[in-house]
């Protein structure tokens, strides 16, 4: 797993847009109206700047510091949060975040913020030169060295003068891809060295799988065509949206919404979902969408079933990433990866020999090896992997989670990061509800399509059932510092028991048989409620930092948002967390 935390936080980003969320008992969308917060006193993004100087004890907020927001989350009830990063002295504060929370007529609510000192480092001045932190950037990555940019780093307990340095084609990386490294711009000691993208199978699972000799054969099928398939009506001007249909791998027979470009001339490019488009990236290390190669057809009937056809996996890509976005418009209006109403990409065949499927903030798109041809044969283009990785995308652009570490072989450590592995299983699973394909019938299991042995990756109901990661059910302080795959079981346990609740059932054909750590008894408040609660308390209450503990009174937030802090809703949130460990007492 590989996620762009640090230099995510790092970039100043310009306030992007108003969501609402859903009211009531389930998820019914509440229409989204993405604005600019206007450069006024009365703009909520000023009330919260403002906010955070008046109240800077409880913020943390200090003299040299300057917030720059990052998005506007607005309430149906009028509530905001204003999601800011931080610049101390005009440096980006790595774990500087913060979210204030205003109330209808802007006052101040409180905050939730990532750090919990102060964010000035102890000194401004550097021993090591940009040329020096760069050459260490370069081995420690093995790889080129961009340009050194001085930091404070806020992110572990104090505030230490750092240089970030992005590495590009880092043997280091799978398939040469970015790290950001963070160097001590006092000791010259390597603070963090991250991978810029996110890669579906971890270092030590691919490890796992090669010392059991198993191979990822994910099942494939196809199913009749759907019907009612119509092409474009007849226009004298191009380009035009027409609806085409794909033969996939994984999914069957899907309806594509393309762009007509001539006559006998198709695109496949989404005009109705913001231009989502997926291009070949002929077997090269692409992060430039722009230098992939257009998929174009001349009938609009794309993809044959297998990998004979390069047009397959991209049948299989963008039939995944609509149904992403498909799910979070209609569940919660939020409007592409960003909530900026631009459309995903992807690029499918990249590299060579690539047996994994990524996130990456650099491009800001999917990319799909095609299998290493040894333990992974065919491409990794499963809708819920696509849910899965998506969904870092939203974290990326909301909360941020970050990982406390990273091994030397990239295999990522610590709460933060186990939590954003947790987000994109649920949230992943929840796509596959959401697109309800009978060729890929939704359930709490990620991964079930993979051909693996134990007959998935990772779930939901009873994540120990995994022993290829080694998933957790429930919280103990060892979790501090798990692998973040198999420390995401916590979470995702609680999610489940919140939903589900505890005790054996069978839905969809799956049967679940979820324990409880104190063997208590959970009667879970169904799917739509579990699922908007997590969502809120992730793009309201949870920033880079944000723990197990953090994640139990996030979700007790959201909660009491939406459903009152004496609902039944509200107490299942704590009983779902007490049931995996995780409670106020051993918070502390």
């Amino acid at each position: 797993m590989r996620r762009p935390h640090i230099r995510r936080v790092a970039i100043a980003v310009a306030v992007t847009t108003a969501v609402t969320l859903p009211t009531g008992p389930a998820f019914a969308a509440v229409p989204d109206s993405p604005v600019r917060a206007a450069a006024s006193a009365s703009s909520p993004v000023d009330a919260a700047r403002a906010a955070a100087f008046a109240h800077a004890s409880a913020t943390g907020v200090s003299q040299g510091d300057t917030l720059q927001a990052k998005d506007v989350m607005t309430d149906p009830d009028g509530k905001q949060h204003v999601r800011f990063v931080r610049t101390h002295l005009g440096m980006p504060v790595l774990g500087g975040d913060l979210v204030v929370h205003l109330g209808k007529q802007s006052d101040y609510l409180g905050v939730t913020r990532a750090a919990d000192h102060a964010v000035q480092p102890a000194t401004t001045e550097a021993k090591l030169t940009p040329q020096q932190a760069e050459q260490k950037a370069a081995a420690v990555a093995k790889g080129d060295a961009g340009a050194a940019e001085l930091v404070v780093d806020a992110r572990d307990g104090a505030a230490a003068l750092a240089y970030q340095v992005r590495v590009t084609d880092s043997d280091t990386a799978e398939a040469g891809g970015s790290r950001t490294v963070v160097v001590d711009a006092r000791s010259g000691r390597i603070r963090s060295n991250i991978p810029d993208s996110d890669e579906f199978i971890s270092p030590s699972l691919g490890e796992t799988l090669r010392e059991r000799g198993e191979q990822l054969n994910p099942e494939t099928g196809t199913s009749a065509p759907p019907a009612g398939l119509l092409g474009a009506t007849a226009a004298t001007t191009y380009p035009v949206k027409a609806t085409g249909s794909g033969t996939s791998l994984f999914a069957g027979k899907v309806t594509l919404t393309t762009t007509r470009t001539a006559r006998t001339s198709y695109l496949l490019k989404d005009p109705t979902r913001w231009n989502t488009e997926t291009r070949d990236a002929r077997g090269q290390e692409l992060e430039a969408f722009a230098r992939g190669k257009k998929f174009t057809d001349a009938d609009n009937k794309w993809g044959n079933g297998a990998t004979s056809s390069r047009v397959t996996a991209a049948v299989d890509a963008q039939y995944g990433i609509t149904k992403t976005l498909d799910f979070y418009k209609a569940t919660f209006g939020r409007k592409g990866i960003k909530n900026n109403s631009a459309g995903a990409r992807a690029m499918v065949h990249f590299g060579n020999k690539v047996g994994n499927a990524f996130w990456d903030s650099t491009c800001g798109c999917m990319l799909y090896g095609d299998g290493d041809g040894d333990m992974l044969k065919k491409p990794l283009v499963v809708l819920d992997v696509t849910g899965h990785e998506l969904t870092h995308g939203v974290v990326d652009a909301t909360a941020a989670l970050e990982p406390t570490r990273v091994d030397q072989d990239g295999n990522q450590y610590g709460e933060p990061g186990s939590l954003n592995e947790s987000l994109a299983d649920i949230f992943g699973s929840a796509v596959e509800f959401s697109a309800n394909n009978p060729k890929n019938p939704p359930n709490y299991l990620v991964g079930e399509k993979l051909g693996l042995a134990q007959k998935f990756l990772r779930r939901l109901d009873r994540p120990s059932l995994d022993k290829l990661e080694g998933a957790v059910d429930y919280w103990s302080p060892e979790v501090y510092d798990t692998e973040v795959h198999a420390g995401s079981g916590v979470s995702s346990h609680a999610y489940y028991l919140l939903a589900e609740g505890s005790g054996r059932k069978t839905i969809g054909g799956v049967t679940y048989d979820s324990p409880t750590y104190d063997g208590s008894r959970v009667t879970g408040i169904g799917r739509a409620k579990a699922t908007a609660i997590f969502y809120r308390a992730l793009t309201r209450y949870m920033v880079s930092t944000t723990d197990f503990h953090d994640a139990r009174k996030a979700t007790l937030k959201a909660a009491a948002d939406m459903y009152g802090a004496s609902s039944t809703e509200y107490r299942t949130v704590a009983k779902a967390w007490v049931a995996v460990n995780v409670t106020a007492a051993n918070g502390q």
